[in-house]
C-alpha cells in the first residue's frame, strides 16, 4: 500500500496521509489473519489466536500492539478502533523496512524551520515502479486472486482510488472497488476509521 500511495519524486503521500496510515494498518490486520494470528469475532471484533511471532518486523510489530490472548474481558479489540491507534506506530515499521530494502529512503526536514518531518523519495531499488504496474494490470484484470482483492480493497477504503484508478467517482469500476472496501472486514475498519475523521473535520 505504501509503495502505492508515495510519490517517488516529492517523497509524500498522493493522498491523505492519516487515511493511508489507517489501510496500511488495516492491511496488517489482513496478513494477520491470512497467516493465522488472529480471528475476527462477531464481525468486528479482532483476537490473538497465536502470540508466536512470524518474523516479519511489521507484522510482529502489530501482532504485539493487539491485546493479549486470554478468556478475559478485554482479549479482544473493535478493529476499526485498533486501526486508528495503531496506524502511526504500524505506518512506522513498514516504512524502516521498505528502508532497509532501499526501496525508499529518509529525507529529514523542518516545517518553518522548527517542525521536523521526514519525506521518503524512492531508492536504489525501484519498487515503486513495478507495483504500480502489477496493481493497473491486476485491475485491468478484475482482481484475479484474494490477495489483490484485498489491497484494491484497501485502498478504495481510504479513498487512494481517486489518484490511482481512471475514471471518474461514479465509474463501474470505483463504485465495485468502494462495495468491496465494506465487504472485506480489515478494509471495512479501515474504511469506518476515515469515516470518523470525515465526520470529525465536518462537525
Amino acid at each position: 500500500m505504501l509503495l502505492l500511495a508515495l510519490d517517488p519524486v516529492r517523497g509524500r503521500p498522493i493522498s491523505n496521509a492519516a487515511y493511508l496510515r489507517y489501510g496500511v494498518a488495516g492491511a496488517a490486520l489482513a496478513e494477520l489473519e491470512a497467516a493465522g494470528r488472529i480471528t475476527v469475532e462477531h464481525g468486528d471484533r479482532v483476537a490473538v489466536a497465536n502470540p508466536l511471532p512470524l518474523g516479519d518486523p511489521v507484522l510482529d510489530g502489530a501482532l504485539a500492539a493487539l491485546p493479549a490472548p486470554g478468556k478475559h474481558r478485554g482479549s479482544s479489540v473493535k478493529a476499526h478502533r485498533w486501526v486508528r491507534s495503531a496506524a502511526r506506530p504500524v505506518h512506522e515499521l513498514c516504512l524502516r523496512r521498505l528502508e532497509e530494502r532501499g526501496a525508499v529512503r529518509r529525507e529529514p526536514h523542518r516545517a518553518l524551520g522548527l517542525f521536523p518531518y521526514d519525506r521518503f523519495p524512492a531508492g536504489p531499488v525501484d519498487l515503486i515502479g513495478p507495483v504500480r504496474a502489477r496493481f493497473l494490470a491486476a485491475l485491468e484484470a478484475h482482481l484475479p486472486d484474494p490477495r489483490t482483492r484485498l489491497l484494491a480493497a484497501h485502498v478504495a477504503a481510504v479513498d487512494l482510488d481517486t489518484k490511482l484508478v481512471p475514471g471518474g467517482p461514479f465509474s463501474a469500476q470505483r463504485r465495485d472497488l468502494k462495495r468491496l472496501a465494506k465487504q472485506e472486514w480489515s478494509a471495512h475498519a479501515a474504511y469506518q476509521a476515515v469515516q470518523m475523521d470525515k465526520s470529525t473535520a465536518a462537525s
